[in-house]
């Protein structure tokens, strides 16, 4: 069975992206992404304040979600990430072909060598997934046992115990 997370971010096309600002500020921009497991690629461009942020601090959370119709229908990740520009040939290559799957009209910001256009990934760190059609307000949370690892690790030992399989500590949070 799949992580419910990963079942999220699998779905959906658009993300926001949260950084902090010089000033201390933080800034929240919308952007198109794809994902393998629990990594995020993104574009965006090296003038941007994005990437200005990121530089200084990259440390990001990102939300994927999906507007529901009914309350009980409402599921999303939210995550702590690690965001880095990739710089290795083969990722970069790896990643254009994730996100032109999933967004077609990417291909005319195509990254070259040395383009206007940085490819990003985002490794999440602190995952949580919002999921009311188990209760409104259901929340479970995990925390990636390393930026490579596509398992959680479950943070306590009755947590384990409970969802071994999957390596997720539930709680349940009052809207």
């Amino acid at each position: 069975m799949e992580q419910p997370a990963i079942t999220i971010l699998n779905e959906n096309r658009l993300m926001t992206i949260a950084t902090v600002r010089p000033d201390g500020w933080p800034q929240a921009t919308i952007v198109g992404y794809a994902n393998d497991g629990f990594r995020v690629y993104f574009l965006i461009y090296r003038n941007s304040q994005k990437f200005k942020n990121i530089e200084l601090n990259n440390r990001v959370a990102v939300t994927v979600a999906r507007e529901p119709t009914d309350l009980e229908e409402i599921k999303a990740v939210y995550a702590g990430c690690s965001a880095r520009e990739v710089t290795d040939a083969v990722e970069r290559s790896r990643a254009w072909a994730l996100l032109a799957k999933r967004h077609p009209n990417f291909t005319d910001l195509a990254p070259g060598q040395e383009a206007d256009v940085a490819t990003m990934a985002a490794d999440c760190n602190h995952v949580s997934v919002l999921d009311y059609s188990q209760g409104l307000g259901h929340t479970e949370t995990l925390t990636l046992a390393g930026a490579d690892e596509q398992r959680p690790r479950a943070r306590s030992r009755a947590a384990r115990a409970k969802r071994q399989s999957v390596g997720v500590r539930e709680t349940t949070d009052s809207a």
